[in-house]
């Protein structure tokens, strides 16, 4: 039996209901292989790879006039699938481009005199990426860019305490209002530079997590909280709470959805809550029920590819943390949720290796960016024995 991941990140047992409940860290009996078949996932990655190789500028960046953070998802999603080192020449001209955007001044990997809008989750996926390619030159640039990425945290150095439903919460920049999205490519940075679950950032970044849940408790006052109490998580806690499944909430209802949910469930396994606790208990509830891989569950029908993408990465990374194999939905149907993301995106593949999203939002009708979620998705897929 693969050991779980689970064990050493939240220091609990396996034998929990609510994880039998979730998925099994072991494969079932007679089972021979957990994940997709070797070949499909070689032809897949192999083939996004290829493209990629196209698509790469002169100054070693993808997409770079659409936004810097480009390449740090492709680096990243390249580097984690394990088929290329920091060696290859791609990589190194990436890697170049990443290291012209390191700020000594300021401390951020977004550039000379970036946006105000691009300083967090740029310098989050750099972080990302440079800590992938496991070079020691990096270390102080990461260990600069963290201390850079706390100072963002609305916190008391904001004038923020925790009544405020900024509280914890991570933004684009030190001006904006945090959302749950900016905030878990911030705890992933912060997690994969080595900032342990018990620092300060990480245990404010949990206050913010748990109001963004809906789910009325000690952990979450908010009004909206109660109304639906599903286990969900929306986009934002910050100003009354805002969802992206509608834009116009009725009665003050805010729905959660999928990447949402994944994203909450996993920033709070960094943080340090336990299985056993009534969040991670509702939020596996309102999993199993909507498990899925042909869209971004909890989206209404016009909406449902919105981030698909972006979804898929989370969710395998959210699983793997957890250290999930099988995922037993509502009916008691077990899924290897490997199989099935990449099996997903084998059918979105385009010819030239690609993928891009028929719904544009969120930057995914770019097929760069989307490949690069593809890669950083299928990283967690890998098949396992």
């Amino acid at each position: 039996m693969r050991k779980s991941r689970w064990a050493a990140l939240a220091a609990v047992t396996l034998g929990s209901v609510v994880f039998l409940a979730l998925g099994s860290s072991a494969a079932p009996e007679g089972a021979k292989k957990v994940g997709p078949d070797q070949k499909e996932w070689d032809r897949l990655a192999d083939r996004a790879i290829a493209y990629l190789r196209s698509t790469q500028g002169d100054d070693g960046s993808w997409s770079g006039k659409q936004s810097p953070g480009v390449t740090g998802v492709v680096l990243t999603g390249l580097l984690k699938t394990g088929k290329l080192s920091a060696k290859d020449p791609m990589i190194e001209k990436g890697l170049k481009y990443v290291e012209s955007l390191i700020n000594p001044e300021k401390g951020h990997i977004a550039g000379k005199d970036p946006r105000l809008g691009l300083q967090n989750y740029v310098t989050c996926v750099n972080v990302m990426a440079l800590v992938s390619a496991d070079r020691d030159s990096y270390k102080k640039v990461v260990k600069d860019a963290t201390k850079f990425l706390k100072q963002l945290q609305w916190d008391e150095g904001e004038g923020k305490n925790k009544d405020s439903d900024f509280y914890g919460g991570a933004g684009y920049d030190s001006k904006s209002r945090p959302d749950l999205s900016n905030t878990q490519f911030f705890l992933d940075a912060l997690v994969e530079a080595g900032i342990p679950k018990d620092d300060p950032a990480l245990k404010n970044a949990l206050v913010f997590v748990s109001r963004c849940q809906n789910l009325k408790g000690e952990h979450n006052d908010q009004k909206w909280a109660g109304k639906i109490n599903d286990g969900s998580f929306i986009y934002s806690a910050a100003g009354g709470g805002s969802t992206k499944v509608t834009d116009n909430p009725e009665d003050g209802v805010l729905p959660g959805y999928g990447s949402m949910t994944y994203a909450g469930v996993k920033s709070m396994v960094y943080c340090g809550v336990s299985k056993d606790d009534p969040r991670m208990k509702k939020a596996y509830e309102w999993l199993r029920k909507h498990y899925t891989v042909a869209e971004n569950p909890g989206m209404p029908k016009a909406r449902r590819h919105w981030g698909l993408f972006y979804y898929y990465h989370t969710m395998a990374k959210c699983l793997d943390v957890l250290g999930v194999d099988y995922v037993v939905d509502d009916k008691n149907v077990e899924h290897d949720w490997r199989a099935d993301i990449t099996r997903a995106l084998a059918e979105k593949q385009q010819p030239n290796g690609s993928f891009t999203n028929d719904q544009d939002r969120w930057m995914e009708g770019d097929a760069n960016i989307v490949t690069g979620y593809a890669l950083m998705a299928l990283s967690y897929c890998k098949p396992r024995k």
